[in-house]
């Protein structure tokens, strides 16, 4: 039990028991995504030392540095920072709560029906002026609405006494193919002028991230991530297979029910503001995995970290790397994911 430490909140009433190891690492993981967060805010074609955005932080700079800081750069990197968080996470639920490595809201189609529902309510809701005619607050709940009716479709097919990971992965790269060619029909059939901003959606960026976005993604991500914390040991025992979750009391269906909307939510809100980001929610848990171990009070705030950091990076490299021009951070989130991918295959074809 050395390796171990117990927490206790609130006089004791609350109990949780930590790795001293994942902890250890969960800290690093936080105090790395500072120093990212303070990078990516003095990078860009106006560059702002770190000491000089810390002091912007405390109220301190030149105008010209709060500017850049506080309105071009900092609400575009919160919002890199939670999109990931928001991914990784609802992957690791999914690999839980299915028991499936190879589980991810973009692989098995989650996020492209999230997608095609923004691209839908763009096309629906949107004026000849270029503008919506609803507020922008509801692309969430289209969002997330997409991304629950894909999940509960995948889901509802590719489970037959149980779920196969080769029926799942099928079936979910079918239905993803099947979102991606209604995301085409909905540009084609809505205003011209929406077609460049769909194209957002389906490569993923958070580029013109604002303050508003902020406003509304941060509450609710926190909100979601806080919620899937708490259940986590709820995972634990999903994956000791079903009858002997069922055999310890677990009321299976309903626990998969929730964990399922909790996912869902995430990668909706996700979607909504960083876009189809691909090959996120598949690499984070994985990483997570190397670095704190399968127990899921550690692994989920573990990936939450990692893929916030990222979708940071690849944010940070297609807005600096390649100036004048900006590659959308969902360039480089498929360039290294898709081999990832290839490799999950290869280890787990015998499985």
């Amino acid at each position: 039990m050395r390796k171990y430490k117990s927490l206790r909140i609130l006089g004791g009433r609350i109990s949780v028991l930590t790795e001293k190891k994942a902890a250890l690492t969960i800290t690093t993981l936080f105090l790395i995504m500072g120093a990212a967060i303070v990078a990516s805010t003095g990078l860009g074609d106006v560059k702002v030392s770190p000491m000089n955005v810390l002091n912007v932080f405390f109220g301190g700079g030149s105008d010209l540095e709060r500017l850049v800081v506080t309105e071009f750069r900092l609400p575009r990197t919160i919002v890199a920072v939670f999109v990931g968080m928001a991914l990784a996470a609802a992957g690791a639920v999914l690999q839980g709560m299915i028991r499936n490595p190879l589980a991810s809201p973009d692989i098995i189609g989650v996020t492209g029906g999230a997608g095609a529902a923004v691209v839908g309510f763009l096309a629906v809701f949107s004026n000849e002026s270029n503008a919506l005619t609803v507020s922008v607050n509801w692309i969430s709940l289209a969002a997330f609405l997409g991304a629950l009716l894909t999940a509960s479709i995948v889901y509802f097919l590719a489970y037959k006494d149980g779920i196969s990971p080769v029926r799942l992965v099928l079936i979910g790269i079918g239905v993803s193919a099947l979102m991606q060619a209604l995301t085409t029909f909905l540009m084609i059939m809505g205003p011209i002028h929406r077609a460049a901003q769909a194209n957002i959606w389906i490569t993923g960026s958070v580029n013109g991230s604002n303050w508003g976005n902020v406003q509304v993604l941060v509450p609710l991500v926190t909100v979601l991530l806080l919620t899937a914390f708490i259940t986590a040991s709820k995972l634990n025992i999903q994956e000791l297979g079903e009858q002997l979750a069922t055999g310890l009391g677990g009321r299976v269906q309903a626990q998969r029910l929730f964990m399922l909307v909790i996912s869902t939510a995430l990668v909706g809100a996700a979607v909504a503001f960083g876009g189809t980001m691909g090959f996120v929610g598949l690499m984070a848990p994985h990483m997570a995995r190397r670095l704190v171990g399968g127990t899921y009070g550690a692994l989920l705030p573990a990936a939450a970290l990692i893929g916030g950091l990222l979708v940071l990076f690849a944010d940070m490299i297609g807005r600096t790397l390649f100036l004048p021009l900006e590659v959308p951070a969902g360039v480089f989130t498929a360039t290294i994911g898709a081999p990832y991918f290839i490799y999950l295959l290869l280890k787990t074809r015998n499985s």
